[in-house]
């Protein structure tokens, strides 16, 4: 079994502006045979995709961001519960027979500018294009990584907006995309992560 994963360059940016909500996309191409496509092409793998993300960003901060669970949110903290970056209400899963999407609603928290709370989100979306055309025996995901309608705290407004989406741009949201570019190369482990879930074969299906 094998899988292989290509990062699409981002979308060309002229400039962020210095107000409204932001957006930043990454995607990645991922080839698989079909016994893979087999086995990850479920609505648990989604589920799973989701909880790799966040457990993504603990290993590669070394524990210092991680979530914090309630019945109805869950908090980006560093370090602890006191430190809040992000609060998001609950996932929202959509399947269909060749996409599927999780969604994070964005409430509040430390980064998140009082303009932008209840108003972005985060989602992670895949789609099954088909057979790839000079690889009949394989199948093609697409992976998107978007963060949408985000008004960053750190940007601030008036006077200090064009310094602060400076800031925002070299700081934030460089890391924010390296780390997700991070995670969609760590894709390549998902098939091993399944089998070792023990996810069953049903083919994921209209909601």
């Amino acid at each position: 079994m094998s899988v292989e994963i290509e990062l699409l360059p981002d979308p060309v940016r002229h400039g962020l502006a210095t107000s409204g909500g932001v957006k930043c996309t990454q995607t990645a191409v991922i080839t698989v045979d079909q016994e893979i496509f087999e086995q990850i092409w479920t609505p648990s793998t989604l589920d799973l995709l989701a909880r790799s993300y966040w457990d993504f960003i603990r290993r590669r901060t070394l524990g210092a961001i991680r979530v914090a669970y309630r019945p109805d949110s869950q908090t980006v903290v560093l370090f602890s519960r006191h430190i809040p970056l992000l609060t998001f209400r609950s996932p929202e899963f959509q399947t269909g027979t060749d996409e599927a999407s999780v969604t994070w609603p964005i409430e509040r928290g430390l980064l998140v500018a009082r303009a932008g709370r209840d108003q972005g989100f985060l989602r992670i979306a895949v789609e099954h294009s088909g057979e790839c055309e000079d690889r009949p025996d394989r199948q093609r995901l697409v992976v998107t990584s978007e963060v949408s309608n985000f008004y960053p705290w750190i940007r601030g407004s008036r006077w200090f907006a064009r310094l602060g989406t400076w800031i925002y741009s070299q700081t934030q949201l460089r890391t924010h995309i390296r780390v997700t570019k991070g995670f969609l190369r760590s894709l390549e482990s998902l098939p091993d992560e399944v089998l070792k879930q023990g996810q069953g074969p049903d083919a994921i299906d209209e909601a």
